[in-house]
């Protein structure tokens, strides 16, 4: 008997641990969870938006065709890419890659994130390599979005661990009477938008923020480590009386290559 009782709980623990490698190495890595809010509260010419954040690319792999295959398949109006798509300038050859994988009548509107700073990316080459695939990259800039009767600001900070983030700047010239959504690829710069936003005079409807990875290994909803810029926030939603923002899981990892607790997620936002 305690042979037996033996073997079933050491087959017991293997199959648990496979189960738990299984979810970290594979499922919460790959099998991406498309999540979906309206936020137009019923309106008729609402901007549909998809939030991609933190590639990390390393690779191409079939994740990344079927991300792509999807935000074809929605086609929305613009894709937001927030932070963190490469490391190195020798990594551009796969973001052309993966955005050769989308439609290119897609808007792509992306910023930068902490990842590119420290690894030195080329910016010029970056944002070539966004442009050549109907995108742009805001650093502390605008864009002015036409969509059919509605116009809607588009604000890019830069990134806030590494960077130097300018809401000022950013907001430059623009027409502040017209909606906006601000992207920061570190949550934490919501604190100091908070304080600043009484006196901007923006009407901003959503900020758009990842680089937390939803604490990538998490235990009870509990993160193991989150990365410098992360502040209060992990994933979901922040709602004050002043802002409400939005921090993405995102799509790759760092560090090590699984997740835990905190499944890779692209999000839909009609707005």
């Amino acid at each position: 008997m305690k042979t037996n009782r033996r073997t079933f709980i050491g087959t017991l623990f293997a199959g648990l641990l496979g189960l738990v490698l299984l979810d970290a190495f594979w499922f919460e890595k790959y099998i991406i969870d498309w999540k979906q809010y309206d936020l137009s509260q019923g309106g008729t010419n609402r901007l549909k938006a998809i939030q991609i954040s933190d590639l990390h690319l390393k690779s191409i792999e079939s994740f990344h065709n079927y991300i792509a295959q999807r935000i074809n398949r929605e086609f929305p109006d613009v894709v937001f890419i927030t932070g963190d798509s490469i490391t190195r300038t020798n990594q551009m050859g796969l973001l052309h890659s993966f955005l050769g994988l989308m439609d290119d009548r897609i808007l792509k509107i992306a910023i930068l994130g902490n990842k590119e700073h420290s690894g030195r990316v080329d910016l010029d080459l970056l944002r070539k390599t966004y442009k050549n695939h109907n995108g742009l990259l805001l650093i502390n800039e605008s864009y002015e979005i036409w969509l059919r009767n509605r116009k809607i600001n588009i604000i890019g900070v830069d990134d806030y661990a590494l960077g130097a983030p300018d809401i000022v700047k950013s907001i430059g010239d623009m027409n502040k009477s017209y909606d906006a959504i601000l992207l920061s690829h570190c949550p934490a710069f919501r604190d100091d938008l908070d304080v600043l936003l009484p006196d901007l005079n923006i009407n901003l409807k959503l900020i758009l923020s990842g680089h937390t990875h939803g604490g990538q290994i998490t235990f009870f909803g509990i993160p193991i480590f989150k990365p410098h810029g992360s502040g209060r926030y992990l994933k979901g939603w922040y709602t004050n009386t002043i802002s409400k923002m939005y921090v993405s899981k995102g799509i790759g990892t760092t560090i090590i290559p699984i997740r835990f607790g905190a499944r890779a997620e692209a999000t839909i936002f009609y707005i």
